[in-house]
């Protein structure tokens, strides 16, 4: 016998995106950590980016475009604001690299960024999500995102 249509539709499983957001959030509802996380988490795309451009350009690209792939498989609205964010991402490694700098600076901001990262999850108290699974290195630019879109009343 089939379910009544509000019942089922109350069954309806979690997205994925949901399912990871959810569980990526666990490790992070410390506000310090959360904080630290809004900054971190967009300097060290920056420092990658900029690392992968140094060894070639073409890097880069197919490593964003590898993801947006990834972001596309889970939400169109989080897919935008990550095209938007490599692009700007990519003008600042470009205008880094005009400058002669990208690799001392890239390198700069990963080992400062990722220190921040630890010292978030020593007051956590909790390890990093991606010590369980490496995909949570892409959730964690889509936890920020979700903030943001939280906060503008926005759905992902």
């Amino acid at each position: 016998m089939t379910q009544p249509i509000e019942t089922a539709a109350l069954d309806t499983p979690e997205r994925k995106v949901d399912t990871l957001l959810a569980h990526y959030g666990l490790s992070h509802t410390h506000p310090v950590n959360e904080l630290i996380h809004y900054i971190a988490i967009p300097a060290i795309m920056l420092s990658l980016a900029g690392l992968m451009f140094a060894i070639h350009p073409a890097v880069v690209l197919v490593f964003f475009g590898a993801s947006l792939v990834y972001y596309a498989r889970l939400s169109g609205p989080f897919t935008i604001c990550m095209l938007l964010g490599t692009s700007i991402l990519l003008s600042i490694v470009d205008a880094l690299n005009q400058r002669g700098i990208l690799v001392g600076a890239s390198v700069a901001i990963f080992v400062v960024a990722w220190i921040f990262q630890f010292i978030g999850h020593h007051i956590e108290g909790k390890k990093p999500s991606f010590f369980e699974d490496i995909q949570y290195l892409w959730v964690g630019p889509l936890f920020v995102l979700s903030k943001a879109f939280t906060r503008l009343g926005l759905r992902w």
